[in-house]
């Protein structure tokens, strides 16, 4: 019986995504200009932002934060996805698919991962395939064949606890900025507000549901395609798109930006 089965390897097996080999290459190469898009983005707005001291102030140190974060989720995630879209045999060590699993859950919430984990590892083995694209406690726990409650218990409440600490701190933050517009009643100031939280709202949406998607279909076997194409959304896009959104927002890194782009095009 598959109860009493064990596992004398520690190499796993990665499902990754079931696709055509017509679309290998278009696939691969698409995710290669997505990660050097991230990555010139990023790495760009960070060593602007070092370099240039008008702008070390909390908030443009709060948006390094915010790329260095996108920066490591994404080195984490993209390099071997490729590397495992062109291989015939996709395999893994345990140790590593621990590792991807720590770092992961850093790049999303870094508050309950290291008991999830914790959790986790102490559980024994019986199989030796990972029921997704990429490691996440979810995949490792399913390796398991003993009662796996706590773990389900422990991190749906948590993700439900940061899930909603998350959306109530940021509708909190909302309804403070629609009140502060309200007795202003300053229209630059209230366009101003809009432009910002309507960009933010969209990314902070694309980053909550393809997550929650990611979550919730760990439980639901027979969506796996889903469940693998959420969880690459939910690193790419957020990093792709807060560079531009917030960069062109913050008129004092826009500014610096327009500066650089100038001296390049017309040197002295």
């Amino acid at each position: 019986m598959e109860k009493n089965k064990t596992v004398s390897t520690d190499i796993l097996e990665v499902q990754g995504f079931d696709i055509s080999p017509q679309l290998t290459y278009p696939l691969f190469f698409l995710l290669l200009f997505v990660y050097f898009t991230l990555l010139f983005s990023n790495i760009g707005v960070l060593l602007l932002i070092i370099s240039q001291k008008s702008l070390h102030q909390p908030m443009y140190f709060l948006f390094c934060n915010l790329s260095v974060n996108d920066l490591i989720g994404n080195t984490v995630l993209l390099p071997q996805l490729m590397a495992h879209i062109l291989a015939t045999e996709r395999f893994i060590t345990y140790k590593q698919c621990v590792v991807q699993a720590f770092q992961s859950h850093t790049f999303g919430s870094a508050s309950h991962m290291i008991l999830l984990i914790g959790l986790t590892v102490r559980l024994s083995r019986c199989r030796s395939t990972i029921q997704n694209s990429y490691c996440d406690n979810a995949s490792l726990f399913k390796l398991s064949c003993e009662d796996v409650s706590i773990n389900n218990i422990y991190g749906l409440f948590f993700t439900v606890l940061l899930f909603t600490s998350s959306i109530a701190s940021i509708a909190a933050t909302y309804f403070r900025i629609a009140l502060i517009c309200w007795i202003k009643k300053n229209k630059d100031l209230n366009n101003k507000a809009l432009q910002t939280c309507a960009s933010h709202l969209v990314l902070y949406l694309i980053m909550l549901w393809s997550g929650f998607l990611t979550i919730i279909l760990h439980r639901f076997p027979n969506y796996p395609d889903l469940r693998k194409i959420a969880y690459v959304l939910f690193h790419v896009v957020p990093a792709n798109l807060n560079p531009i959104i917030y960069g062109m927002q913050m008129r004092s890194l826009r500014h610096k930006i327009t500066e650089i782009l100038k001296r390049k095009v017309t040197p002295s």
